[in-house]
């Protein structure tokens, strides 16, 4: 061999490894953009039902100063209502004045954006375990990609950041970080009303430290290193302060009165389509199926009985799998438990400055990744609305205005967020706010909607002069056929019709 080949060797393999790491950073920024990307070009968060009502919340605690406690832009004014979200309501609305409607989609962006990464973190990804963490998070991503521009992303990501805060409290034996989610709750309180998921993960928590401690007891054992692994009694405090942070102002107890009414799926479940659980027809349904089972698996394959983990592995496939709108929650236990049975490399000593210069390119590649994406999305008011108006009826409402047609409105359900945000001027009869409606008006509203009840039952109904429904529903078609009522207005997505006389 010569000397000039032994001394290409080291030089190939310095060149290798490069080029290793360049594609392992190149990989990973990809995990966190390619669902922002995707946003950027499609746009989603312009069809979404709910982000309306959520958008006009926000002006008005802008506009006003003040925190809502009523049922605004309803023709249920007086009802008593809390504003779950209004964090980020507020936070929308302050995007929107800046930016405009692009403030949608590249929030979503941002969030997404967010979401994988959380997810890579609660997967325990590194550069020691990049591949496994990486696969992990894709499946995850692609499980919940459905996901629009509402406050339960928020919910989303303080969950799985709770979670890891739970089980890196479990790995290490020490409580040290769990006082961090004093501030979790007391932040997650005020932009959605998903926190009770989280306190009922960390009431499961002290649930199965406290009954492992029982067992144990009656056992006559002890842990491994002969004491508890952190001691209950900080636990048990922690909990507790976390329940009392959910109390504080501005809504105080409030915040619970409405749970009852917003998670109730029985009364609901046959009109609204996201309480349905999964129709395994999307691949979706299938990866988070193949998720859930191979958590299932992970913890099976140990031939130990965790309580924390199948217990609330168990619950939230439960719940996950009833109603659609609530699969994230299996997603993201399923993704802890997985990580938290696969082993992961410590880093070698010396490294750390090697790690941070290589995370800093990441976030640098990411970002160089985002921005074009986000410059790409229509900065046009005009353009933005008429892609809002292939869903939403802009033009049937610019109809309603430039004419003067006379109130109360009467409104499909899908579009009542969106009217409370572009038609303020006429209060809705309904739109997606269980609690500020109650069982009984959305009971009486759907069965009208839906021909069950006849239509002099529904006192709004009644007394409706400006009526606007989707182009092709049910009602609208038996509406437009009776001659009591006259069609003011049609396109190809609402119509608007007013009773004769």
């Amino acid at each position: 061999m010569s000397i000039a080949s032994i001394q290409q060797e080291p030089a190939a393999g310095i060149q290798g490894s490069q080029i290793r790491r360049f594609l392992q950073t190149l990989a990973l920024a990809f995990l966190f953009t390619a669902a922002a990307m995707y946003e950027a070009f499609r746009l989603s968060a312009l069809g979404g039902a709910e982000v309306w009502s959520h958008l006009r919340t926000g002006i008005w605690i802008l506009q006003n100063h003040a925190i809502p406690h009523n049922g605004l832009f309803s023709q249920y004014l007086d009802s008593p209502w809390v504003a779950h979200s209004w964090i980020f309501d507020l936070v929308l609305a302050a995007a929107y004045q800046c930016i405009g409607l692009r403030a949608l989609p590249v929030l979503l962006m941002l969030f997404k954006a967010a979401i994988a990464v959380t997810l890579f973190l609660l997967a325990r990804g590194s550069w020691y375990n990049l591949w496994p963490a990486l696969l992990l998070t894709a499946f995850a991503q692609y499980a919940i990609s459905n996901l629009q521009l509402q406050p339960v992303l928020c919910s989303a990501l303080l969950f799985a950041g709770e979670l890891c805060l739970l089980f890196d409290a479990l790995r290490t034996g020490s409580a040290r970080r769990l006082p961090w989610l004093l501030l979790l709750f007391a932040l997650w309180a005020n932009l959605d009303i998903g926190f009770v998921y989280g306190l009922f993960l960390l009431g499961w928590f002290v649930t199965a430290l406290t009954t492992k401690k029982i067992v144990d007891r009656w056992k006559a054992t002890s842990s491994e290193n002969g004491a508890e692994p952190f001691p209950l009694g900080v636990v048990g405090a922690i909990a507790g302060s976390c329940f009392v942070v959910t109390l504080l102002p501005p809504y105080g107890f409030h915040r619970y009165e409405a749970i009852a009414q917003v998670f109730d799926r029985s009364t609901l479940f046959r009109y609204l389509p996201e309480l349905h659980g999964a129709g395994f027809r999307q691949p979706g349904d299938f990866v988070l199926l193949l998720l859930t089972a191979t958590a299932f698996f992970s913890l099976g394959r140990h031939h130990s009985l965790d309580l924390f983990k199948l217990g609330v592995l168990i619950s939230s496939a439960m719940v996950s799998f009833s109603a659609e709108r609530d699969s994230w929650i299996v997603v993201v236990v399923s993704v802890a438990v997985i990580a938290d049975a696969v082993p992961v490399q410590k880093p070698a000593s010396g490294a750390s400055s090697l790690w941070q210069l290589r995370n800093l390119g990441a976030a640098g590649l990411v970002l160089l990744i985002l921005l074009p994406a986000i410059d790409r999305i229509p900065s046009s008011r005009g353009v933005l609305l008429g892609d809002v108006g292939k869903t939403f009826p802009v033009a049937a409402c610019d109809y309603i205005r430039a004419n003067n047609l006379p109130g109360p409105l009467f409104n499909a359900y899908e579009w009542g967020g969106f009217l409370t945000w572009y038609l303020p001027e006429y209060p809705v009869v309904i739109d997606s706010r269980q609690d500020l409606y109650g069982n009984e008006i959305n009971v009486r509203y759907f069965k009208l909607t839906n021909s069950e009840t006849p239509l002099n039952a529904d006192l709004h109904f009644a007394y409706a002069r400006t009526i606007l429904l989707q182009r092709r529903s049910a009602m609208a078609v038996a509406l437009s056929a009776e001659p009591q009522f006259t069609v003011r207005y049609q396109d190809n997505v609402a119509m608007v019709l007013a009773p004769r006389g």
